[in-house]
């Protein structure tokens, strides 16, 4: 049996519109898993000062380093002491790059201070954590 040209040119299209749709499908699934991945980051800790678990001369100010941009308003950070009292009242306040998180401290006595904080990235996302250092 033969078939037409026409026939033949439908067959050929049809495979051609297969190929191009799971090859576009494809790369839209790859495309907004890139995306997905930047859109749900959390911020990190990148660095502290003092760092966690260090023993230091009484620091004059507790800094907080993220990989990437705080929603001010929203990140905090306060230092206690080893009964759980916050060591000041004044607020974290967040640097131009918006990582670096900066608390002022009042002359601390010897003793052990934990250091907590809150990151709210630009996307929303909120992560806490918390780090002791000792003063000598």
């Amino acid at each position: 049996m033969r078939t037409s040209k026409n026939a033949s040119h439908a067959r050929h299209a049809t495979g051609f519109l297969r190929r191009a749709t799971r090859g576009l499908t494809l790369a839209a699934v790859v495309g907004l898993t890139g995306l997905s991945q930047g859109a749900w980051a959390h911020a990190h800790v990148v660095s502290s000062e003092p760092a966690a678990q260090a023993s230091v001369e009484a620091p004059k100010v507790v800094r907080v380093t993220f990989d990437s941009a705080l929603e001010g308003a929203l990140s905090k950070l306060n230092v206690v002491d080893a009964q759980g009292k916050p060591v000041t009242q004044a607020k974290g306040q967040l640097d131009a790059s918006r990582k670096t998180l900066t608390l002022s401290l009042p002359a601390l006595a010897i003793g052990h201070y934990q250091a907590n904080w809150v990151a709210v990235a630009s996307d929303g996302h909120r992560t806490q954590g918390n780090f002791r250092f000792s003063v000598k």
